[in-house]
């Protein structure tokens, strides 16, 4: 009889340019799940990226510190504690524009994958 569950030791840890620790704990990279991607990250101090228009719905959770989104066009501010829902194919910035670092949780459904997060510096024009 096989286990009902699987604990994650080890989540996928994305090489990123910028600072940002990513942890897939599932999703694409770390389990090849297509329908949901969990991930913890760590954004530093003075962090963003460009704006993106995703085919996912985002979830955000924030542990710790102040995460600054820009919702077409809004800026909207979440502390500790707080949470979001950001609906698929909605033009959004993620930054953390603050001087502490901030830790959050993110849900992509479905997962989160590069062909699907549309980012600006990814677009031809």
């Amino acid at each position: 009889m096989s286990k009902k569950y699987y604990i994650q030791k080890f989540p996928f840890v994305v090489l990123t340019t910028d600072g940002k620790l990513i942890e897939e704990h599932f999703g694409k990279a770390s389990d090849q799940n297509s329908q949901i991607s969990i991930a913890r990250m760590i954004a530093p101090p003075y962090w963003s990226e460009p704006f993106q228009i995703p085919e996912f719905d985002e979830y955000t959770y924030i542990i710790r510190g102040k995460k600054q989104i820009t919702i077409e066009g809004e800026k909207v501010i979440l502390e500790a504690g707080q949470s979001i829902k950001v609906e698929r194919n909605t033009r959004i910035q993620y930054a953390n524009p603050f001087d502490k670092e901030c830790e959050y949780i993110a849900i992509c459904l479905p997962a989160f994958t590069l062909e699907a997060v549309h980012r600006d510096d990814e677009r031809t024009i």
